[in-house]
């Protein structure tokens, strides 16, 4: 199997990563099911790179249904150590506008339909996730935004909700309330998966509309969604592109030994089955 040094998530209108060189398509097989679709492997710059649509070529998996915990699980496989996730937003704040990138360092769950952990089933783990967003990751990803000439904000609140539907007014209003800056339906739980297989994870958002509290903005759309995500898709494969040449080679963040102290369960207690199902992610913690 290839091997990869950076992953990439492609969300909403992009599907695809040109620049690519030395292309293989790989199928992944996990203990988890099956990934959205194949993953593109290859050289971007002469880094190893690996690119997965999010919702499968031709968009067709819901954010509810999407198999997360297979996408990070082949991630892991491929041995990428940092995933740059791309998703279609809507802003909370006037100030972040459509066609603005933010790269938010914070993140608010209101989903409840998916399963976040990979552990359980005999194994309890409870890994720190105080700050969400890999901060290293984070600030090449907002750095390489300002070369490409993008209006990028750094920092801020992202709410991930449920979906499919967009927002009520209330529940926009409300979510302006707690300060956030924007809400999406898919960094979740992609953030958290990440943290549990010990990857940096940091999300690239494209603003698209601004939600529906913005008197006097048309109703939010999915036209609207894809269209001014569409306009941007340039921009972020640029974005990618000078994110993927900015990683250090050596990890110095947190996340690369989240499991580290995070582990609960006796090791001698530790179901057989689940030591195998889980043996990519906790093979250097438990024997």
């Amino acid at each position: 199997m290839p091997q990869a040094k950076v992953g990439i998530v492609g969300g909403s209108g992009l599907y695809q990563m040109e620049g690519l060189r030395d292309v293989e398509e790989v199928r992944i097989s996990t203990p988890f099911g099956d990934p959205s679709d194949a993953f593109t492997v290859g050289k971007l710059d002469g880094i190893p790179v690996a690119f997965l649509p999010r919702h499968g070529r031709g968009h067709r998996v819901l954010p509810t249904e999407l198999p997360v915990m297979a996408n990070i699980h082949a991630f892991k496989q491929l041995g990428v150590e940092h995933i740059v996730s791309v998703s279609a937003v809507g802003s909370l704040k006037e100030q972040m506008a459509p066609l603005h990138m933010v790269v938010p360092d914070q993140i608010i769950d209101r989903t409840r339909s998916r399963v976040n952990s990979f552990f359980g089933e005999g194994m309890v783990v409870h890994v720190g996730f105080s700050d969400p967003f890999c901060t290293e990751l984070s600030k090449e990803l907002y750095e390489a935004a300002r070369e490409a000439g993008a209006t990028v904000h750094q920092g801020g609140t992202l709410i991930v909700m449920e979906g499919p539907q967009f927002s009520t007014r209330a529940e926009s209003n409300l979510y302006r309330s707690w300060g956030a800056s924007i809400i999406g339906m898919t960094a979740l739980p992609e953030a958290k998966l990440a943290r549990e297989a010990e990857i940096c994870y940091a999300t690239l958002a494209c603003v698209t509309d601004y939600d529906c509290w913005y008197e006097g903005h048309e109703e939010v759309t999915i036209d609207m969604v894809v269209a001014n995500l569409t306009r941007n898709v340039e921009v972020s494969k640029e974005i990618l592109r000078k994110t993927v040449t900015r990683i250090p080679d050596a990890r110095k963040c947190a996340c690369s030994t989240a499991l580290q102290n995070a582990i609960v369960t006796d090791r001698e207690l530790i179901p057989q089955q689940t030591r195998e199902r889980l043996s990519l992610l906790i093979g250097k913690y438990v024997q």
